[in-house]
């Protein structure tokens, strides 16, 4: 580890070649950058975490930049930042190696406006039947835009619908465009936006359609009783 002064190109910051310049107690230091070491069993569940959030919302960028536009301005973080930072605290379920999203926990946007509520989703042809309660408690309007984001994880694809429909509709339909879609899984959330764009509701789960496959942990028992299963099955016994 060396300590070096300020010179004529400034302060050296972060990682430049095999060396990696820093704070330390007031002092810029620097020092050489050796193999990593085996990672610990904590990095790796941080590792997994990382990857399933970024995994599911990368579908999802032109959607997140709207829904999380407003959180973000002011801050040091863009909108992709701050959703990967919100669905990784609190969208994510299972232990290292089985760590996987929770879709019903699942934020893809924050804001004061009043959100949807008494949603209803089902198929129709080429496309998904949506309602909610048109109705405003508080803070909203007839003239909010609905957004609405259809996940499906299984293709690791997204449909997103940035004006959907109106809050004072009460319903719409959301074409889809191929033919697999309607029988992939699908994990739907909506969420609405003022008509000025500068307020937008917390997210609302709408729900799932066709399913989801089965977890690691889930196929992993099937495994283990069909084996168990297999063991004991009777063979031909025959008397002689």
């Amino acid at each position: 580890m060396a300590i070096f002064t300020v010179g004529p190109f400034g302060r050296p910051s972060g990682k430049i070649g095999n060396l990696v310049f820093y704070q330390l107690n007031g002092q810029l230091v620097g020092r050489r950058i050796g193999k990593p070491g085996k990672p610990s069993l904590k990095q790796k569940a941080n590792r997994q975490a990382m990857s399933a959030t970024m995994e599911f919302l990368k579908p999802m960028t032109d959607f997140i930049n709207v829904s999380f536009k407003s959180e973000a301005e002011g801050s040091l973080k863009n909108p992709h930042n701050l959703a990967t930072s919100y669905n990784k605290k609190h969208a994510l379920t299972g232990e290292y190696p089985n760590i996987r999203v929770d879709y019903a926990e699942v934020i893809l946007s924050k804001g004061l406006l009043e959100s949807a509520n008494e949603l209803q989703i089902s198929k129709g042809e080429n496309g998904l039947h949506l309602s909610w309660n048109s109705g405003i408690n508080e803070n909203g309007a007839d003239d909010d835009q609905l957004m609405v984001m259809v996940s499906h994880p299984g293709r690791k694809r997204a449909s997103g619908y940035l004006n959907a429909a109106r809050r004072g509709e009460g319903s719409c339909f959301l074409p889809l465009s191929k033919d697999w879609m309607m029988e992939e899984q699908m994990e739907i959330y909506v969420c609405f936006k003022s008509a000025n764009g500068k307020l937008i509701s917390d997210s609302a789960y709408a729900g799932n359609l066709n399913g989801a496959p089965a977890s690691p942990e889930e196929q992993a028992k099937e495994t283990l009783y069909q084996a168990t299963k297999a063991r004991f099955v009777p063979g031909d016994c025959r008397l002689s």
